[in-house]
């Protein structure tokens, strides 16, 4: 068995205090709200409580809304330069506050110390890559038709931003959702998953402490549907920023367009195909395959989830793949040696259950795994499943969690063909060592982004986003920050 790894007390005891007293962020004041209603926050590697989170009422909520709303004027006036430097000081507050808030996200989420460590990281850049971006707002002159004329392009803030955000990255994808709405000049009120409160919470807490005005950003938790609907109708609200799943997704887009026709940004389920040809380098492919399924124990929307493998190395893909699936050690996150971390929630393993059921009845072999591990918490088994068919619900439905269908394959169109089958397009993967293959991929697969060769596909100043059912618009780079900003037309006679 591991041992546990040596933690620094300090950190540790500090991330501990958060969670007894867990708090909502409105109008500059962290409070309780006004209701006694409230919700544990669990250790998914226990089930234990944590704290409890306390839920906002409706006058919470307009509070939280009525202060986005007072605070966007005079935030979307402040030089984009001090606003650079605002976010620049909170990017530097977190990494002081970095190890401390790496526990936290471990504590709450589950997962392995090392990769809070490196999410929490990718959250801090994402704020200092935002800080920067906030003095490059340009808009452009166009030239006039005739004398006495200028006509220009100018580029605003949209408004007060309502925005939701999941639990399997509690601090990367609220990041990018906080930081780009204030680089643009937006405020917000952010609601992230009830599951994992306390890193939001720390990203909060830094941008307060570095100095933002009072309900410029405003933190709120509660039952999810009614705190989307509270804040969708709300006329302050003018975009939603949503993460999740496509599902909730089109029904939060379908109310934002009958609320007053509101901007949306929406980044929803995926399914990831990857394709293996024959030329790829099998063993280094197979180990950053293994990787990508199983990082946060598969909770990774942009994870590869659905292997193709082309016939002449399909074989030996995957013994080499249920080899390096049956080394990975199941425990917590904060246990040295481990190559998986718990689920998040006790929702997911019987969804795991679930799938491993159907691709059993539909004829899949069971290579590995397949069931709940044994100790307490929401361990479940790191799982790999060959010979299913296209329409077994693991290889049509994101699985979300720690199972990999491997599927063989003849040629190019046929695994291009299949991978495009399903309704998602949010990243996929090919591995080839051909220059004409991954060209022909890199035209004909349907993603928002797509890796050749790698799974880097996730950083601050590159988009983040999908197509078909895996949503629409961007965050991350220049288009995440074009998302919060409205073009404005002047032509100015003279």
């Amino acid at each position: 068995m591991p041992h546990e790894e040596p933690i620094d007390n300090i950190p540790m005891a500090a991330a501990s205090a958060r969670f007894g007293a867990l708090r909502m962020l409105i109008a500059g004041e962290w409070v309780a709200g006004s209701t006694d209603i409230s919700e544990d926050v669990l250790d998914p590697s226990t089930g234990l409580s944590l704290g409890r989170l306390p839920h906002a009422s409706q006058a919470d909520l307009q509070r939280s809304v009525d202060a986005a709303d007072a605070a966007f004027a005079s935030w979307a006036r402040t030089p984009a330069i001090e606003r650079c430097r605002l976010l620049q000081q909170a990017a530097r507050l977190m990494r002081e506050r970095h190890e401390m808030i790496s526990h936290v996200l471990v504590l709450e989420q589950g997962k392995p110390l090392a990769e809070a460590r490196g999410e929490v990281i990718g959250a801090i850049e994402i704020f200092e890559w935002y800080a920067e971006e906030a003095r490059r707002l340009y808009g452009r002159v166009i030239p006039p038709r005739q004398p006495g004329t200028r006509h220009m392009v100018t580029r605003d803030a949209v408004g007060p931003v309502a925005a939701f955000t999941p639990w399997n990255f509690p601090a990367l994808t609220p990041a990018r959702k906080i930081a780009g709405a204030l680089a643009a000049g937006c405020t917000c009120v952010i609601k992230p998953a009830e599951e994992t409160p306390a890193t939001a919470m720390e990203l909060a807490r830094a941008c307060v402490d570095a100095g933002l005005p009072a309900g410029v950003l405003n933190l709120v938790f509660g039952v999810p549907a009614e705190v989307s609907d509270f804040l969708i109708r709300a006329p302050q609200i003018r975009k939603i920023s949503f993460t999740g799943s496509t599902a909730v997704g089109m029904q939060l887009a379908a109310a934002a367009a009958l609320n007053g026709a509101k901007r949306c940004t929406m980044e929803l389920g995926g399914h990831a195909p990857v394709i293996v040809f024959d030329d790829a380098d099998l063993e280094a492919t197979v180990k950053l395959c293994v990787t990508s399924r199983f990082r946060n124990a598969g909770q990774v929307c942009v994870a590869g989830s659905r292997f193709y493998v082309q016939q002449g190395i399909y074989a030996r893909f995957v013994e080499r793949f249920v080899e390096l699936t049956r080394s990975l050690v199941l425990g917590s996150g904060f246990t040295a040696g481990i190559g998986m971390g718990p689920l998040a929630n006790p929702r997911r393993l019987q969804a795991m259950a679930g799938f491993v059921s159907d691709s059993l009845e539909r004829g899949g072999r069971l290579a590995t795994g397949g069931r709940q591990g044994d100790s307490a918490g929401f361990f479940w088994e790191p799982t790999v499943v060959t010979g299913l068919p296209d329409d077994a619900r693991a290889m049509r439905e994101e699985t979300f969690g720690p199972i990999a269908p491997i599927s063989v394959f003849s040629t190019a169109d046929e695994a291009v063909q299949r991978a495009n089958s399903v309704p998602f397009g949010l990243a996929g993967y090919a591995f080839t060592r051909s220059a004409s293959t991954a060209m022909a991929v890199s035209e004909t697969l349907q993603v928002g982004m797509l890796g050749i060769n790698t799974l880097g596909v996730s950083l601050a100043e590159a988009p983040f986003g999908g197509v078909k059912q895996s949503g629409y618009g961007s965050e991350g780079g220049c288009e995440g920050l074009d998302a919060y900003l409205s073009t404005k037309f002047v032509a100015h006679a003279m």
